[in-house]
């Protein structure tokens, strides 16, 4: 399955017709296009945006999402030091007021072991078999700096730009910027594993965007999306959209802001097409028997079976067309977020790693086989990593939040495989060399994908909006 290219940008305005007419020039029976012509600037600036300002690599991005924070000490960030100071007050001297931390805590070694690895010598601890195999895809961040140690606060600003929320996912804006390339699914999909991060449904949202540019979530397991199998033939279908259309264009003729009544116009067309295509692209039983264990599907870890699942529709989503894809992780633990262990850190994290890091391999290789991955962009990230040291060395210790450095990793997309850019100092505990934030990852991402981080704005509230808020640089370097 390729991508289709047959997206359109909106007509700008047309006059207010008869119900005839109206009835008469409805796409599937109902009235978006008549009531596209009541939105005036929104529309126009939607449609503006829809361009790439410049000659870009990337179509199409997947996230994976590794939502509680693994441990960059115990991943892609070696401090020999930790091991060798092991059960040692840390002191005064690293006491962060950013991250939980005191200086009768001790420090805390991995206790995996470190390889180099590929052609370029990329450190990756033994945690990461699979990832370690394709070490020279990998471009890794070591040098991520966050603002609070709450999850819910650096999930926000992991997505949105914003600790806060009350603003745009990335995906809303990538959506936005660039609309679908194929207009019988969304533009932003989340490959949902029955789980919720932190800071809730707004990780996901579109905000003060018009409705139709947030994430259509996908369910790893029954029915894909909720009330996607139509339950009417078709032609009733269409009488009842048309009446929906023809009540919802009245009210947007009087109503002082017809934005969100174009949006849920839009999204009820853009439902009413996906019914076909959604559970064609979800199917993935017509995959090959090989694709489907080099992702991990045959696993008898249920977490595993259904991530390695969502990995592969996430695949199969942007050969269709969908600009951005989020895959969750799965909570084996109802009352903590996947990789946030406190405790336990060897078990949890090991059987985190196991549910993951195959899928994720598997998808960069795959994509890289189809010849896909230069123009996709795959970024693991968590909202934290984790401190290098802990209150007190046991057999269930763990490491707690940290937000003074941490790691991530891109894989695709015109970033430069096989690397490590930026530095942590001796024990992981803060970083000395290129501090980044996430708005710089953001506006990276943005200008892969051919967008100006600086003039991608949505005006709300009085002032231009953008994901990068008033920060934000191209980090030239990571780039091929």
């Amino acid at each position: 399955m390729r991508r289709q290219n047959n997206s359109c940008g909106c007509p700008g305005f047309l006059p207010i017709m008869s119900r005839r007419g109206f009835l008469q020039t409805s796409s599937a029976g109902f009235g978006w296009l008549a009531c596209t012509g009541l939105m005036g600037k929104p529309s126009l600036a939607a449609s503006e945006n829809q361009i790439p300002q410049f000659v870009a690599p990337v179509k199409n991005v997947i996230f994976c999402f590794m939502d509680g924070g693994p441990s960059h000490v115990d991943t892609f960030d070696p401090k020999p030091a930790l091991k060798a100071h092991e059960g040692k007050a840390i002191g005064k001297e690293a006491v962060s007021k950013r991250s939980q931390s005191n200086a009768s805590r001790v420090w805390l070694g991995s206790p995996w072991k470190f390889r180099k690895r590929g052609e370029s010598g990329l450190w990756v601890s033994d945690l990461f078999p699979h990832l370690a195999s394709i070490a020279d895809e990998l471009c890794v961040v070591r040098s991520m700096v966050g603002e609070l140690p709450l999850h819910g606060q650096q999930n926000l600003l992991l997505h949105t730009g914003r600790i806060i929320g009350q603003a745009p996912s990335m995906g809303a804006w990538v959506s936005y910027g660039l609309g679908t390339e194929n207009n019988n699914l969304p533009a932003y999909v989340v490959l949902n594993n029955d789980w919720v991060p932190n800071g809730g449904l707004e990780n996901f949202g579109s905000s003060f965007l018009p409705a139709t540019h947030q994430a259509t979530q996908v369910r790893a397991k029954g029915s894909p999306v909720d009330n996607i199998q139509p339950g009417d033939p078709l032609v009733l279908q269409k009488r009842k959209l048309a009446l929906l259309a023809e009540q919802d264009f009245a009210f947007a003729t009087q109503a002082s802001e017809a934005s969100p009544i174009e949006s849920a116009i839009a999204n009820y067309e853009t439902a009413f097409r996906m019914q076909t295509l959604v559970p064609e692209v979800a199917d993935i039983s017509r995959e090959p028997e090989y694709i489907q264990r080099e992702y991990g599907v045959d696993s008898q870890d249920e977490h595993q079976h259904y991530y390695a699942t969502q990995a592969i529709r996430a695949r199969r989503l942007i050969e269709a067309g969908v600009r951005f894809v989020e895959i969750t992780c799965p909570s084996f633990d109802s009352n903590n977020s996947p990789w946030d262990q406190h405790g336990l850190l060897k078990q949890n994290h090991e059987k985190n790693a196991r549910i993951t890091e195959q899928s994720v391999a598997a998808l960069i290789t795959d994509l890289k086989r189809r010849g896909l991955l230069d123009e996709t962009l795959v970024v693991w990230a968590g909202e934290m990593g984790r401190t290098p040291h802990t209150p007190k060395i046991t057999a269930t210790c763990g490491r707690d939040h940290h937000v003074n450095g941490y790691s991530l990793f891109m894989a695709g997309g015109g970033f430069k495989g096989g690397m490590a850019f930026g530095e942590t100092d001796e024990f992981g505990n803060s970083v000395v060399e290129h501090p980044l934030t996430i708005h710089d990852i953001h506006a990276t991402i943005l200008h892969q994908m051919g967008i100006d981080h600086e003039t991608l704005t949505f005006r709300h509230g009085g002032r231009d909006h953008r994901l990068t808020d008033v920060h934000g640089h191209v980090i030239r370097e990571i780039l091929s």
